[in-house]
C-alpha cells in the first residue's frame, strides 16, 4: 500500500469582512456590494449582489428572494438605471430574485439556461437554497462575450464545474473577476454531479490562475486580493482530496460516506453532505479516467474499487 498523502499548505482562506446585510458599500472604484440577509453554513455572511458602474449599472447575482434585499437593492440603485441584470449560476441564493428584479427595472436577465438537471440522489440536502433547474436568462452569454457600460467593461467566462452554466466575469477596468461560486475566499467550493463536474473545474482553475486576476470577488465573503498563491492552493487541495480517495481504495472497494470521517476530520458535520458531493465528483472524474470502478456508474450510493 502506498503511504498516506501528504497534505499541501493550507488554504490562505480569508474570512473576515466589514459589512451590514442590506447595506450598499463601495468596495473598489466600480464595484458596490450589497449582502443579502441569508447567511448560513453553505452561504456563509450571505450572498453578495454586485453593483457595477454608476448611472446605468450592471447588477451581478440578485441573490435570494427575500422583500428585504430587493428593497435594499432599489434603495442603493435609486436614481439610476439598470442595464444588465446577470446571474453567474442557477443557484436560488444567486437566481430567485433575477426576475422580479429585472422586471422591475425594465431590464434584461443575462447568463446561461440550468442544463445539467437535478442531481443523481434528490434526497441528498446539498444546498441550503436549492436550485432552479427550470433557469433561462433572456439573453445567453457565451465565453468570451463583452457587456459594457460607462466605465465598465465585463469579460465573459464560462467556468463550468460548480456548475455546468457557471459563469465569471471581468473587470477589464480593474483587472478584477467577480467569480460567483467558481473560487470563495472563505471556504472550498461545492461540486456537484451531475451538473457540476471535477474535471472541467480543474481546468477552469487553472484557467482563471492563468489569467492573472489581481482581485477575485466571490459572491460569498470577502475579496481574494492575492490570488495566484490562493488558486494554486485550490488546486493542491483538490489533487490531495483525489490522492486520499485513491490511498483509502487501496484498502479495498468503499462507499462515499465510509470515506467522509477520515477525509474530512474536524468538519462541521452539517457540511457533510456537501463534502460527499464533491467526494462523488471525483469519483465520477476518476472512472471516466478509468482509474476507479463503480459497478455500473458512479453514485452517491456505489461501492468503490480501483480499477485493476
Amino acid at each position: 500500500m502506498t503511504r498516506q498523502p501528504v497534505a499541501p499548505a493550507p488554504i490562505p482562506f480569508v474570512r473576515d469582512m466589514a459589512f451590514e446585510p442590506g447595506r450598499a458599500d463601495q468596495v473598489s472604484p466600480a464595484i458596490r456590494r450589497v449582502v443579502a440577509g441569508n447567511s448560513g453554513a453553505f452561504t456563509y455572511t450571505g450572498t453578495g449582489t454586485y453593483l457595477i458602474g454608476r448611472g446605468k449599472v450592471a447588477v451581478i447575482d440578485p441573490g435570494p428572494a427575500e422583500d428585504a434585499h430587493f428593497e435594499a437593492l432599489n434603495r442603493a440603485l435609486e436614481g439610476e438605471t439598470v442595464s444588465h441584470v446577470i446571474v453567474t449560476h442557477h443557484h436560488l441564493d444567486h437566481s430567485a430574485l433575477a426576475r422580479r428584479f429585472a422586471d422591475h427595472h425594465g431590464a434584461k436577465i443575462y447568463g446561461r439556461p440550468a442544463s445539467g438537471g437535478r442531481p443523481m440522489d434528490p434526497d441528498a440536502p446539498v444546498m441550503e437554497e436549492g436550485a432552479d433547474f427550470s433557469f433561462v436568462p433572456d439573453h445567453t452569454l457565451e465565453d468570451g462575450d463583452a457587456i459594457a457600460g460607462p466605465g465598465w467593461t465585463l469579460d465573459v467566462l464560462h467556468t463550468p464545474g460548480h456548475t455546468a452554466n457557471h459563469i465569471c466575469l471581468g473587470l477589464m477596468e480593474e483587472n478584477a473577476l467577480l467569480c460567483g461560486d467558481h473560487i470563495m475566499g472563505w471556504a472550498t467550493s461545492v461540486v456537484l454531479p451531475p451538473d457540476g463536474d471535477m474535471g472541467d473545474y480543474l481546468q477552469q482553475l487553472e484557467r482563471v490562475r492563468q489569467r492573472g486576476f489581481a482581485t477575485l470577488w466571490p459572491s460569498h465573503g470577502p475579496p481574494v486580493t492575492d490570488p495566484e498563491p490562493f488558486i494554486s492552493a485550490y488546486i493542491a487541495h483538490r489533487h490531495y482530496r483525489e490522492a486520499q480517495i485513491l490511498h483509502a481504495l487501496e484498502a479495498g472497494p468503499s462507499t462515499i460516506t465510509a470515506l467522509l470521517p477520515a477525509m474530512y476530520a474536524g468538519l462541521d458535520e452539517r457540511l457533510y453532505p456537501a463534502a460527499a458531493m464533491s467526494v462523488w465528483s471525483h469519483m465520477v472524474d476518476l472512472h471516466r479516467r478509468g482509474r476507479v470502478t463503480a459497478g455500473g456508474e458512479p453514485a452517491l450510493d456505489s461501492i468503490y474499487a480501483l480499477s485493476r
